[in-house]
């Protein structure tokens, strides 16, 4: 049996950003169910940092979080961790309505300019002119290194002597006079507070504790790659999305990704790609672009964890003030781990949430798992 002051259960960013702050004051253990932090959904993103994707919680997050990941503090990596890259939205006349009213919301409207289908087009060359109505362009985003934010993290939590435990999946969680004993694969371990940052699985975590689920939804997001135009340059192009969020594209190392956007239910799970989901991601892109896919160089699937109003779960359980709650970040989790890790380690420790946080519109009431009291959860 080993003993700490902070159990974190999750080592993916969300985990490993919050015990990398907590273990700066606090003698904090990371407990990881697979081999490898961040397997499942971390390791299977490919992020992008723009401050007008999701809600207001979401945006929020975001522009708190871009001072840190376009200029990130010395010591904690020696590669840039993001790169430029526009994002373009794009609309069919029967959708040109939708991306109007998107255009007219005040932050959007302060980080985007209108193009003509075709100024959109030549951004993006394949685009098909009967497809294409309209356009959004928001050129102040960028590609986020995933592996390296999530590597230096975990870096600064060894720096400060933070334990990380692999291959330990949380079996059994039991109060014990005002502390926790937590099995985690071979060893117990014993402390005053959990962090419950467990992804897909949190929801689980919380009843091994006896504490209320808020109601976690994992869904599966499907991604494949593959060639672009032969004997064209992609590697300027926009990550592309349609407005509705039906598909996007985006260039990576010389090859297209693309995705349906799906988000179907699953169980917490090793996720694979459906092979349904991959015929709706090639039938979406050839019907906006005049690609043809004739093969896929890979194909893979995550999962984006949401709670039941799409904004992450951050804050003591109503029921235990010593099970904390860091969950449900969707598919936002990336380019909100600078903020959401520091507000996270801020409430866990009983401080006020930074004050550039609250500047950029970070709410705590508007995080909190209390929100959810009283409602029933399957």
């Amino acid at each position: 049996m080993s003993s700490a002051d902070i159990i974190v259960i999750g080592a993916g960013i969300a985990g490993a950003s919050v015990a990398a702050h907590l273990a700066e004051t606090q003698r904090v253990v990371l407990v990881e169910r697979e081999s490898r932090p961040g397997y499942h959904s971390t390791g299977r993103s490919a992020a992008l940092f723009t401050e007008i994707y999701g809600n207001s919680s979401i945006r929020a997050l975001t522009r708190a979080s871009r001072a840190f990941l376009l200029e990130p503090p010395a010591g904690f990596t020696e590669e840039r961790l993001t790169r430029p890259r526009g994002c373009l939205y794009i609309a069919t006349e029967a959708q040109l309505g939708t991306l109007q009213a998107f255009a007219r919301e005040s932050d959007i409207a302060r980080a985007t300019r209108r193009l003509t289908a075709p100024e959109a087009k030549a951004l993006v060359p394949i685009l098909r002119d009967e497809y294409l109505a309209g356009a959004l362009l928001e050129t102040d985003c960028a590609d986020i290194d995933v592996h390296g934010l999530h590597q230096g993290y975990l870096r600064l939590l060894r720096r400060r002597n933070g334990r990380i435990l692999n291959d330990a999946p949380v079996q059994a969680i039991c109060d014990e006079r005002g502390g926790w004993s937590v099995d985690a694969g071979v060893e117990t371990l014993t402390a005053r507070l959990i962090v419950n940052a467990a992804g897909a699985w949190a929801d689980e975590v919380a009843a091994l504790a006896g504490i209320g689920r808020v109601g976690l939804v994992p869904c599966r997001r499907t991604v494949v790659v593959v060639d672009p135009p032969p004997g064209v340059p992609v590697g300027g192009w926009p990550f592309v999305g349609d407005i509705d969020q039906r598909f996007y594209f985006k260039p990576d190392a010389g090859s297209l990704f693309l995705s349906p956007a799906d988000e179907t239910p699953v169980a917490p799970s090793d996720a694979q790609p459906d092979e349904w989901d991959i015929a709706v991601a090639i039938e979406r892109f050839e019907s906006a672009t005049t690609l043809e896919v004739t093969r896929l160089k890979a194909r893979w699937a995550g999962l984006r964890t949401f709670a039941p109003d799409r904004t992450p779960v951050v804050g003591f359980s109503p029921e235990h003030r010593g099970f904390f709650w860091l969950a449900g970040q969707g598919g936002y989790g990336i380019q909100t781990a600078p903020a959401l890790s520091r507000a996270a380690a801020a409430l866990v420790l009983e401080l006020p949430i930074p004050k550039d946080l609250i500047e950029n519109g970070v709410r705590a009431e508007e995080l909190s798992p209390a929100r959810f009291a009283g409602r029933p959860t399957e």
